[in-house]
């Protein structure tokens, strides 16, 4: 039986909503100016935003191959199905999606989303701290490294007439963001363990040293303050990371990490604990797609987590640490209406170590085909630099249109 270590299984972090998604720690790190880049050639003034949920998602539910004749049996009562109350939503005549994404779903109808299936990262073992270093530093291996591949990316791009900038969202910085280049200045402040008055002494002192920094330190507290309101219900265009990202000055490139997908118990199916969080998330994807408003033309949204999780249910009806799972794709700038997947099957010998979806597409394989596509990165750069050591891992070609 598989040990499970430092999990976060508490019911309330199930209860993850589009507040908590959009502007859940959107006052904890600031973010500052960063070198101009180019615009495409085209015209196009991209954006690209990267949201990782840690804790590892179930792919087999959130885009469950129903067409699969081994897949009913091995996720047994939490598996989805095309017909009854809380049907799944059909994106093909194999694949569906968790009906808790209605949002996502529409996107995909119009051609503005798309899914990779049986996906990872070069890490093949089970633990969250070194997958999601994996994940965030882009390095084949965990090495507890201070940069992410993100911001290599960041520095590698052209430079240009436009002001760009980067937003984290979080605790902390996420390590996919960190760098120790000088073209990125990151102080993250834990304003919200703080009261009011300190928050803005904060702001005083940094208005004095960093008149940027300190602008968006205020900014981040206005944020802060909109969440503890008493209208928790979402406004289309209000978001504050978004809103962020849709104004001229602002950020092209986000990042944002939120916790909680750590399901080894009480999963639940069509309802339930996932679902609550696919919720949330297909809330928030609907949330930036409105505050951006016509940025969302040039905007990919990439979501990724550090690994998958096993393809059979567990005796607590949830899934334990895996392997293979999905990456998903949303935005104007997506060419989408398509699941992308070698799809392996479920069969026991065509399962990872007979327990997990064995994956067949490299998650860096996607970024470094989003990167491309979206700032004209070259591959020499994305290989050796971004994503080092990665030269066999090609580019997934086609993903932006």
């Amino acid at each position: 039986m598989e040990t499970k270590l430092n999990c976060c299984e508490s019911l309330s972090s199930a209860a993850t909503s589009r507040r908590a998604v959009l502007l859940g720690g959107a006052s904890f790190a600031a973010w500052a100016y960063l070198p101009k880049f180019a615009r495409a050639a085209d015209g196009r003034d991209p954006r690209l935003v990267v949201v990782i949920l840690r804790g590892a998602l179930d792919g087999l539910a959130t885009v469950a191959p129903i067409g699969d004749p081994d897949y009913a049996g091995l996720h047994g009562s939490i598996a989805l199905t095309s017909g009854g109350p809380n049907a799944a939503l059909m994106l093909d005549s194999f694949f569906a999606l968790h009906p808790a994404m209605p949002e996502f779903a529409r996107m995909y109808r119009e051609k503005k989303a798309a899914v990779v299936h049986a996906v990872a990262t070069s890490y093949r073992e089970r633990s969250h701290f070194d997958g999601q270093d994996v994940l965030e530093s882009g390095f084949a291996g965990p090495g507890r490294v201070q940069s992410g591949w993100l911001n290599r990316a960041l520095e590698s791009l052209p430079k240009g007439e436009r002001v760009t900038s980067a937003l984290g969202v979080g605790p902390t910085t996420p390590l996919v963001l960190r760098g120790a280049a000088p073209t990125v200045s990151w102080t993250p402040v834990a304003l919200p363990q703080a009261g009011e008055d300190t928050a803005m002494r904060l702001v005083e002192l940094y208005r004095q040293r960093d008149p940027a920094l300190a602008a968006a330190l205020t900014q981040g507290l206005a944020l802060d303050k909109a969440a503890q309101g008493d209208d928790m219900r979402p406004k289309p265009g209000t978001n504050g990371a978004a809103k962020l990202m849709a104004a001229d000055d602002g950020p092209r490139i986000g990042a944002l990490a939120f916790d909680g997908w750590d399901t080894h118990a009480n999963e639940g199916g069509p309802v339930g604990r996932l679902a609550q969080l696919l919720s949330g998330l297909d809330g928030a994807l609907a949330e930036f797609e409105n505050g951006l408003g016509p940025r969302w033309r040039d905007t990919v949204v990439v979501v990724v987590t550090e690994f998958g999780r096993t393809a059979r249910i567990n005796g607590t009806a949830g899934t334990d640490h895996g392997t293979g799972t999905v990456a998903l794709l949303a935005g104007g700038a997506v060419k989408g209406g398509r699941v992308i997947t070698d799809w392996p099957g479920l069969k026991p010998a065509n399962l990872y170590q007979a327990r997990d979806l064995a994956p067949t597409t490299d998650l860096r394989a996607i970024m470094k085909g989003v990167l491309q596509d979206q700032f004209g990165l070259a591959e020499r750069v994305l290989a050796a630099t971004v994503f080092p050591d990665s030269g066999s891992v090609r580019p997934l070609k086609g993903l932006v249109g």
